[in-house]
């Protein structure tokens, strides 16, 4: 009786594990044309490339954040807001800013949310100062650093990076430089967690 039940729950088991294991390249993922090698060193890179003003990513980023209160000691996760048009550019250029007073935390899902659920046109500097001032951002500081010498370079690498890996569209997750996962679901934090231990598999060889 006992080893009947224990097959029987194997057999339940079966379709989830499958799941888990099988993602497929160029279904569920793709193989980047020009990958960076191994970008956080030791540890695994896991790179989102959103826009606050994309439903897309509104939509995702509830997953990103349940899946980082259980992100692996082992794992970098990089938030990178896309600079693809002027408009995008402009947000990417508030993130910086908010980055280097270190508030990006506290207003992160704000604005996403007011964006999305209010449909507040949130996209330039100065409606992005009176935003963050809402959030303890002095509106002064913010727009001295919204044009800065740093945050360009910021936005730049960000640009460059996105080239690199022929980002078209967000959200886009990069794992460690190599693998493009895209989507809004949870599974695209299945898929990342399947490329993050294949590429944990890969590093100990």
């Amino acid at each position: 009786m006992l080893k009947t039940l224990t097959a029987i729950a194997m057999l339940a088991l079966m379709p989830v594990v499958s799941f888990a294991t099988n993602f497929v390249e160029g279904k569920d993922y793709k193989i980047l044309a020009n990958p960076t090698l191994n970008p956080a060193g030791k540890q695994i890179e896991v790179r989102e490339f959103f826009w606050y003003g994309c439903p897309h990513c509104f939509r995702l980023d509830p997953h990103i954040e349940a899946w980082l209160k259980t992100k692996p000691a082992d794992v970098v996760f990089v938030r990178t807001p896309a600079a693809l048009n002027p408009v995008w550019e402009g947000n990417a250029r508030g993130y910086y800013a908010v980055e280097m007073m270190g508030l990006v935390e506290k207003t992160h899902v704000p604005l996403f949310n007011t964006i999305h659920e209010r449909q507040a046109r949130i996209f330039d500097e100065a409606s992005l100062t009176a935003f963050y001032k809402n959030y303890g951002v002095d509106p002064a500081k913010f727009k001295g650093l919204y044009n800065s010498f740093a945050v360009n370079g910021k936005v730049s690498q960000g640009k460059a990076l996105a080239q690199k890996y022929q980002i078209e569209g967000v959200p886009a997750v990069v794992v460690n430089g190599k693998y493009l996962i895209s989507g809004e679901t949870a599974k695209v934090l299945q898929v990342t967690d399947f490329l993050i231990a294949k590429e944990r598999t890969a590093i100990k060889k």
